[in-house]
């Protein structure tokens, strides 16, 4: 009986193995746990600040939906975060290769049960059957002398051995089913080397720029769907805390999602310092910056930075200057006609904000006030190659009454104070000349706002409050044609 159980813990030993290769080998070597084939690291993606922006790990998100009397579908709309896409055909055949593994798998271990049950009753009828065998020996040694009580005994050993017969049979059975799973096994590892095949064309690497190129289409997209009435603001996201009281700080929205570079400059009138940071991340800890020394200084803080040059106010003038960061020079400038300066008509705060730059989707805005509008704000769009006024329109809201102000899809949106307890009072739409009041709440962390702009890139506010640079995110209210046109 020796051999025949050796064997029968070797059939099980075997069926351990390849259990466990299934279960944990097989799905990293065809990649669907997250790893590389021969290596055990993950792919990780590694994202800056990515508190900064919304839902990192969702899809794309609908805030809020609703239908429009003539039939539109309104909703809001986020954009996903980075991720990998799992449409790809060679994909859905592998994640159906694996659950036949899976099943492969379930299947042996309940193989790997049974003969473990049965294996037991083997081992406790050996003793048994050896007791048999001697007594066969005997009884064929001495045929003549055997007794009839000798006999019956002998039968009833028999009979006891009789149940072991179904569980050979089992084995059979079961050692068949081994070699069919053996089968399947070997055609599964044909399949898998075909596709290995197919996808060595794409290393990792690229398929991650792939994943990337295709998220930037699907920005661009969302950018289409239309621009969105702002319905809500963030508790705000303190990134820093440098500098004095007043101050900006910025990004360029038109440069490529590669280009993270941040602008820094400190103080609200006579400045010439400009800081330029590689990242965010180095904007953070302090560190790889390089500085601009501006050819005439600046007044206030409604500085902008829109496609690799910096906007700003010439201190005690209402000249506009366009300054290029990479010649280091002044493209052009030029008066902005009758607009005040000097704390003339700055924001409730002061600090000689007369003159206010920003951009949105749209392109360069300046909001300021004049003498002739009654101190009430004007926005002008701007061309930013000759910052020749495009168009102008009227607010009819005093500026002095104003703490801050920003533009968001051609609608200037206005706070009603710099202070603790603000909210974004009052909006004006430039595409239809017609304002609303709003109640948007704003929280003022810390209490004194010298500077807030947004960044149509990046979909967020950038503030400079009380020498922090703190960040909001926004909520926008989209509409979306039924008809399919973007």
């Amino acid at each position: 009986m020796t051999v025949p159980l050796l064997k029968i813990g070797a059939v099980l030993s075997t069926m351990a193995m390849v259990t466990n290769w299934m279960s944990q080998t097989l799905p990293s070597l065809v990649g669907l746990n997250g790893t590389k084939p021969g290596t055990s690291e993950k792919i990780v993606k590694e994202r800056d600040l990515g508190t900064l922006f919304p839902g990192p790990e969702d899809g794309w998100q609908i805030y809020t939906s609703a239908q429009a009397p003539d039939g539109k579908c309104i909703c809001t709309v986020v954009a996903p975060a980075q991720s990998t896409c799992s449409r790809d055909p060679r994909s859905r055949q592998l994640r159906q290769l694996l659950e036949k593994v899976q099943n492969i798998s379930q299947s042996m271990e309940v193989l790997d049960l049974r003969t473990f049950r049965d294996l037991q009753y083997v081992r406790n009828t050996e003793s048994l059957m050896k007791v048999l065998d001697s007594r066969l020996k005997v009884a064929t040694d001495s045929q003549k002398t055997i007794s009839t009580r000798s006999f019956q005994e002998l039968k009833d050993k028999m009979n006891e051995l009789l149940p072991l017969i179904p569980v050979l049979e089992q084995y059979k059975t079961d050692t068949r089913m081994i070699v069919q799973l053996k089968e399947e096994v070997r055609n599964l590892s044909g399949i898998l080397l075909v596709i290995q095949e197919e996808m060595g064309v794409y290393d990792y690497e690229e398929l991650q720029h792939r994943v990337l190129v295709l998220e930037a289409r699907l920005h661009a997209c969302m950018q289409k769907l239309g621009c969105g009435k702002l319905t809500g603001v963030s508790n705000p996201i303190t990134v820093r805390a440098s500098g004095s009281r007043f101050g900006s700080w910025m990004t360029d929205s038109m440069a490529p999602s590669s280009d993270n570079r941040v602008w820094y400059m400190d103080g609200y009138y006579k400045g010439r310092r400009v800081l330029e940071y590689r990242t965010l991340n180095d904007f953070i800890k302090g560190q790889n910056f390089i500085q601009h020394l501006l050819p005439h200084p600046w007044a206030g803080t409604g500085h902008v930075v829109f496609n690799g040059s910096l906007y700003y106010n010439k201190y005690q003038s209402n000249v506009v200057v366009k300054y290029h960061f990479r010649s280091r020079s002044v493209v052009v400038q030029r008066s902005l006609s009758g607009a005040g300066y000097n704390n003339t008509f700055p924001y409730s705060w002061g600090g000689f904000s007369d003159i206010d730059f920003m951009a949105d989707e749209g392109g360069l805005w300046a909001v300021y006030t004049t003498i002739q509008n009654a101190g009430n704000i004007v926005v002008s769009k701007l061309d930013p190659t000759t910052l020749e006024v495009l168009q102008t329109w009227d607010t009819g809201y005093p500026k002095r009454s104003a703490g801050e102000s920003f533009m968001i899809c051609g609608t200037l949106y206005v706070t009603n104070s710099h202070l603790a307890g603000a909210k974004i009072y009052f909006a004006y739409y430039t595409n239809t000349s017609t304002y609303e009041y709003t109640d948007i709440p704003f929280h003022n962390q810390y209490s004194h706002i010298s500077m807030l702009d947004y960044n149509p890139r990046e979909r967020v506010l950038y503030t400079w409050n009380n020498g922090h640079q703190v960040l909001y995110n926004v909520t926008l209210f989209h509409v979306i044609k039924t008809s399919g046109e973007l």
